[in-house]
């Protein structure tokens, strides 16, 4: 059966959902660039049965021949996502780090993290990827590669902690992995006709130890906080302030986070020196500042609302606690 809709965080609102690439599908239904792709719904591709290497998200390839008027802004994808650069070159960023791909570079983002493609758009370019889903719905949480990987235990096991361990998410890629990577899309080219599974099986088997062949031949500094739940928090707290507008109380921060409430507290303490209401306070205010100084044309109930605060009276009155003027103030 196909995976269930992949989130991050569960609770009463759901948040990170896998990307869909709709500006890359419509771009190639506007005939901007050559777009290939197989896969499982929701990214476009064309769909494989859904009993059939359901861990497989989606692997293809597009091709621009000049410079495009779009970009694949921050998204997270739900699974391990290697791309290639075979030809041309590519702005991408990682977590807030910006990198300059030029051909023959391979990416390796970990599951959910925050990346991009464009700055803001894509350049003339051919880009080859992969998702595999490895099960991880938090940071913290095992991963567990599909069944039909024939890669021995003490392989995926090194693999893994290469993957999850690494925070360096650019290589230049050797021939081998170029090699792969053309094989996965001369299979997505066929798959208009039919889908070989056994030979998409053994190129993506092929792929992944040339890529523990790669990493293993590096000197890695491996950081086993990635994965901590400490890290998990942080990244909670860090995507805080773009869900400002949620009806927020502790126990929803904690049940988002997958802990009880007065672990989440002592986290979020260690982390911020700030109970999670007051951490939670100090973003409303910071994000209703920058408003009332970059959008007059909003009003003061509306800023409010806007930043998650109940009334404006309340508004202006924490306003008011924290930073010893009146939101109108800030206007002049």
């Amino acid at each position: 059966m196909s995976s269930p809709r992949p989130v991050i965080f569960h609770g009463p609102r759901q948040w990170y959902h896998a990307d869909t690439c709709r500006p890359l599908e419509a771009a190639a239904q506007a005939g901007k660039v050559h777009f290939q792709a197989i896969g499982h719904p929701p990214y476009p591709c064309v769909p494989m049965p859904s009993r059939l290497l359901p861990e497989l998200r989606t692997l293809g390839y597009w091709d621009a021949r000049d410079d495009q008027a779009w970009g694949l802004d921050w998204h997270r994808n739900e699974g391990i996502e290697f791309t290639y650069l075979a030809r041309g070159k590519a702005d991408f960023a990682v977590d807030g780090c910006d990198y300059h791909l030029r051909h023959g570079h391979l990416t390796i983002t970990r599951p959910w993290q925050r990346h991009r493609v464009g700055a803001p758009h894509v350049t003339a370019s051919r880009l080859q990827w992969l998702i595999l889903d490895v099960g991880v719905r938090r940071p913290n949480q095992s991963w567990r590669w599909p069944k039909w990987l024939i890669l021995s235990e003490p392989e995926l096991s090194r693999l893994t902690r290469l993957l999850r361990y690494n925070e360096h998410p650019v290589w230049r890629a050797d021939p081998h992995i170029a090699q792969r990577f053309e094989m996965l899309s001369g299979l997505c080219d066929e798959a208009t006709t039919r889908i070989n599974a056994t030979r998409l099986k053994l190129c993506i088997n092929e792929l992944l130890l040339e890529v523990l062949d790669l990493l293993t031949s590096k000197n890695i500094a491996l950081d086993q906080t990635l994965t901590s739940t400490l890290r998990h928090i942080e990244l909670f707290l860090a995507d805080l302030r773009h869900h400002l507008d949620h009806p927020w109380t502790v126990d929803a921060m904690a049940d988002h986070c997958g802990l009880g409430r007065t672990r989440f507290a002592h986290y979020c303490r260690q982390i911020t020196n700030l109970s999670p209401l007051e951490y939670l306070t100090r973003l409303r205010i910071e994000a209703a500042e920058n408003l009332l100084r970059s959008r007059p044309e909003m009003s003061v109930t509306q800023v409010a609302m806007a930043c998650g605060f109940s009334s404006s009276q309340y508004f202006a009155t924490v306003f008011r606690q924290r930073t010893g003027r009146a939101p109108r103030d800030c206007r002049m």
